[in-house]
């Protein structure tokens, strides 16, 4: 369901007021430097995958384990919904050993997760996920709500998306969502998405790329979201991302916006997947549907990034290359 107009109205009003008097505040940012043996980052992506090994989760997290390895990465990307059903109930909540610290065990995987949260996250204890004292559990957790990622060559713009979404505020069913430091909703969206495009607007580095829970275009159970395409997306197409990456469908999926040119990458395999439940699409666009469980990995360079999506076994489904070689000019 998108925002009505006269909430659109509201909200675009605001936003411009904003944008006439800048916040001086900007978004944490977080540095990750390149490997320099190799001058790149190689990294993992993985999403809703909070259930404490189940639902192939632990055999997704073996196999994250051995491509970790294999790529040396140097971090993980989680996309959300980290915890099911209903988040963490506190930073004691033994789900936190049970289903990330004593599940992830891997060498490979004992490097920074840079996560944000999903829809469930926001069912339980929100400050819990985004208490230092997970951190002090386990050194390799950091979720914020809104951070940047500075790669050097790439910045990561990491947007909190569940507030965007009319459904979790106006039709939340049996659900209890723990909006606390989001109300009042008009004034942090309004808020956050002036960071967004400032962060863009100001990025010097070669790539940029956006990384959030839900999807903005997707042939999945979800679909499109609405309000993220109807509110985000224009001031992601108007600082020209690279890529936004995204779980909350419970696949693995890419899409090339044949407008834009922005790759659309969903990662949300990381447990209990939804057979067979696909919507039509433009096949141009659509490059990758997969229903099953698995991972993404991608490797960028100062020209290319190479992303490969792996099924439960360690399979790699698809390949693509982005490239930013220069062209050649004809004479």
């Amino acid at each position: 369901m998108a925002l009505s107009l006269k909430e659109n109205m509201v909200l675009l009003c605001a936003v411009l007021c904003l944008l006439i008097t800048p916040s001086v505040a900007e978004l944490p940012r977080f540095k990750h430097p390149l490997n320099e043996s190799q001058q790149s980052l190689h990294f993992l992506v993985i999403g809703d995958w909070g259930r404490k090994g189940t639902h192939n989760q632990s055999f997704v997290a073996n196999q994250m384990g051995i491509v970790g390895e294999k790529l040396n990465i140097d971090f993980v990307i989680s996309t959300g919904d980290n915890f099911y059903e209903d988040g963490l109930k506190g930073v004691e909540d033994p789900a936190f050993y049970e289903s990330f610290v004593d599940i992830y065990t891997a060498p490979s995987l004992h490097k920074t997760w840079y996560s944000v949260l999903g829809n469930h996250d926001y069912r339980g204890d929100v400050e819990a996920q985004l208490s230092p004292v997970l951190k002090e559990k386990d050194s390799r957790w950091l979720c914020l709500r809104s951070f940047i990622l500075d790669g050097e060559i790439v910045e990561f713009l990491f947007v909190d998306t569940s507030p965007f979404v009319d459904q979790y505020f106006e039709e939340p069913g049996e659900h209890t969502y723990d909006w606390e430091g989001v109300l009042p909703r008009m004034s942090y969206l309004s808020q956050l998405l002036v960071d967004v495009n400032s962060t863009l607007a100001k990025s010097k580095a070669k790539w940029k790329m956006v990384v959030g829970h839900h999807t903005i275009y997707s042939a999945g159970h979800h679909g499109n979201t609405d309000e993220l395409k109807h509110i985000l997306l224009p001031i992601l197409e108007a600082n020209n991302i690279d890529a936004y990456i995204n779980g909350h469908d419970h696949c693995l999926e890419h899409i090339i916006d044949k407008n834009s040119g922005i790759h659309f990458l969903t990662s949300g395999g990381g447990s209990k997947a939804w057979s067979s439940d696909v919507k039509p699409w433009n096949l141009e666009e659509l490059k990758l549907y997969y229903d099953g469980q698995g991972f993404m990995s991608m490797q960028i360079t100062e020209n290319n990034a190479d992303i490969i999506f792996y099924d439960v076994s360690g399979k790699p489904l698809h390949t693509w290359s982005i490239s930013k070689e220069p062209k050649l000019a004809w004479i």
